[in-house]
């Protein structure tokens, strides 16, 4: 049977991952040299921001708190706070390289929670509906990314 504490736990996992990728878009938008990545990177930003929404209306209906502020663990916190670092000396195609592997990281990330085998019928639902943006904004800046040599 389909835990609401398992599903409040993946759910709010998902939504701080989410919001440090927000973060990690916003910050390579204001860096970035081209108009034109620094305009993709706010849209998907604001793309993230309705996925957060809805994942955070799917805690609420397991009868959580959503979460409603970034990771500051390990592997999510390097890879979103990197760009800082990137920014500060390198070229737009190294900001994208680092936005791919940010990517890459997130996308693991809902691959994990779509295997997993206790959430409800409705987290999981929640989960693919995110799932989503996720892999959309993963293709694009893997493409994105080859495209420019990186």
């Amino acid at each position: 049977m389909a835990s609401d504490s398992k599903d409040v736990t993946v759910l709010n996992t998902l939504i701080a991952t989410l919001i440090d990728s927000i973060d990690g878009y916003q910050k390579s938008a204001q860096d970035i040299h081209d108009k034109s990545l620094a305009d993709k990177f706010n849209a998907r930003a604001r793309e993230r921001q309705g996925a957060v929404a809805k994942l955070q209306a799917a805690v609420a209906a397991a009868g959580g708190t959503p979460e409603d502020d970034g990771s500051l663990s390990g592997a999510t916190h390097r890879v979103f706070i990197n760009l800082k670092e990137v920014v500060a000396g390198r070229d737009d195609k190294a900001i994208v390289a680092e936005v791919e592997r940010g990517e890459d990281y997130l996308k693991n990330k809902f691959a994990t929670a779509l295997k997993e085998t206790e959430l409800s019928a409705q987290a999981t639902a929640a989960v693919r509906e995110a799932w989503d943006s996720v892999r959309a904004g993963h293709d694009e800046m893997s493409a994105l990314k080859h495209s420019m040599g990186a």
